[in-house]
């Protein structure tokens, strides 16, 4: 074989274990092993994979049970059952969960081998974009709002309910996790979503520009007022108006904006003529507004005026089960772009993009797609087409495994890292591995319902 594809083998019968460790590395695969469904899905957090061979009957955790946190892992991973006791019910019952194939105890070992050889060779994702609940039945979403994960759920859910009022929306979230779109969700699920939808970036216009950007200027007001402009509320009037990065408007410039909202009327500078408008506002912001207002930086008063509803973006860190489905979303979308014929991920390119730290959010995710895809040399994106991603977390794991800790990785990334891999050396032992990190089971526990982990 031209590639080594690594496969993992789970068993909890030693002896049948060790056959197919010898018997399926002796085809030329790299092999790993566990001897429960347990193991298995800490192995697969630990390590990537390209295929896995379990048994459906094991004693702590069943073959089923694993097949379905595995796929929530890295839906990419072709996963081969076995069983002893076969019947049609298991058997469709496996498939309809995600399972590559279902083969029948004592096994044929010429028909595994064609199968394995199958299913490397036709690795997809399958990932599907499904909606979001009650939104995706009366709603609209632009196209980039992707995601099933618990978080984007309720998101999405209380979009669709504040959407119908006259609120105005604070949306605060790390960079890049997607603020703008939310917005523009609130305004096109919303009674205003045949009137304008107008957009203004507070850090990307200057002091002295943005009164008249925001609220228009009178021919003459200042050197290069040539003629009268109208402003942003003006242009936004019977719709919505979007203040991004609202954190960054000088004390000056909030003064102002909290009279019209006040009053919802405004001047042009330079003018005299006050002009009512009818705007509903939403703002974003990736700062702490209430620690800017404790440091007099933000207005209190105004601060109370634009958080009337706060929906907080979760970064992709925190949703990392919708990695997949972004993934593929990009990959669509810029094959499509850049007249490419690439199609999908190996499962070592998956299992890169999930393990991923993702600082920069699902804005970085879309870059890296879009390289990868503009660079690719065939239809499917392996872990050598995001070699810098291989290579931070190779640095990483090399700084952890070596007591070396850099200045840029979270703390919380560090102990994770670091409880996966003693699962990992301890074949999935809690006890053993609470011993090895010097805590109790309990904490243990406590860490593993933290970050998300198999209990």
């Amino acid at each position: 074989m031209v590639e080594k594809y690594r496969v993992l083998v789970v068993d909890d019968d030693d002896a049948h274990r060790t056959m197919l460790r010898t018997l399926v590395g002796g085809w030329g695969y790299e092999i790993v092993d566990a001897d429960d469904g347990e193991a298995a899905i800490t192995a697969v957090k630990a390590q990537p994979v390209d295929l896995v061979l379990m048994d459906i009957r094991m004693v702590r955790v069943s073959g089923m049970e694993a097949l379905e946190q595995i796929k929530a892992i890295n839906p990419a991973i072709p996963i081969v059952l076995m069983t002893a006791y076969a019947s049609v019910e298991t058997a469709v019952d496996a498939l309809k969960k995600g399972a590559y194939d279902y083969l029948i105890k004592p096994l044929d070992f010429d028909k595994l081998r064609l199968t394995l050889e199958r299913a490397l060779e036709h690795i997809r994702l399958k990932a599907e974009n499904r909606h979001l609940k009650q939104q995706l039945e009366t709603g609209v979403l632009p196209q980039d709002i992707v995601g099933s994960s618990p978080a984007m759920v309720r998101l999405m859910e209380t979009v669709v309910q504040v959407a119908v009022s006259e609120a105005t929306v604070m949306v605060t979230g790390e960079s890049g996790t997607g603020k703008e779109l939310v917005a523009a969700a609130i305004h096109h699920n919303s009674p205003r979503m045949a009137g304008p939808f107008v957009k203004v970036n507070c850090a990307a216009i200057t002091e002295t520009l943005l009164e008249s950007e925001l609220f228009g200027h009178e021919k003459g007001a200042f050197t290069g007022a040539e003629r009268r402009k109208e402003g942003r509320f003006v242009l936004a009037d019977g719709g919505s108006l979007f203040l991004d990065e609202v954190g960054e408007m000088p004390v000056s410039m909030q003064v102002k904006l909290l009279r019209v909202l006040q009053e919802r009327e405004l001047t042009r500078v330079g003018g005299e003529q006050v002009i009512p408008v009818d705007v509903r506002l939403i703002v974003a912001t990736n700062q702490d507004l209430a620690r800017m207002v404790n440091a007099g930086t933000f207005r209190e008063d105004l601060y109370y005026r634009l958080n009337v509803v706060e929906l907080k973006t979760p970064p992709l860190r925190a949703r990392r089960e919708d990695i997949p489905l972004l993934a593929a979303h990009f990959l669509s979308r810029f094959a499509k772009k850049n007249r490419k014929s690439v199609d999908r991920f190996s499962p070592r390119a998956m299992d890169l993009l999930i393990r991923h730290q993702w600082p920069g959010n699902v804005r970085e995710l879309m870059n890296t797609i879009e390289r990868a895809v503009v660079l690719a040399r065939s239809d499917c994106l392996d872990e050598s087409d995001f070699s810098v991603l291989a290579a931070g977390l190779s640095d990483t794991k090399d700084a952890l495994s070596g007591g070396i800790f850099p200045a840029d990785v979270p703390l919380d990334r560090i102990e994770r890292e670091a409880i996966v891999n003693t699962l990992a050396s301890a074949r999935g032992n809690k006890s053993e591995a609470a011993r090895r990190l010097g805590i109790t089971r309990k904490t243990l526990r406590e860490k593993l319902k933290k970050y998300g982990l198999p209990l």
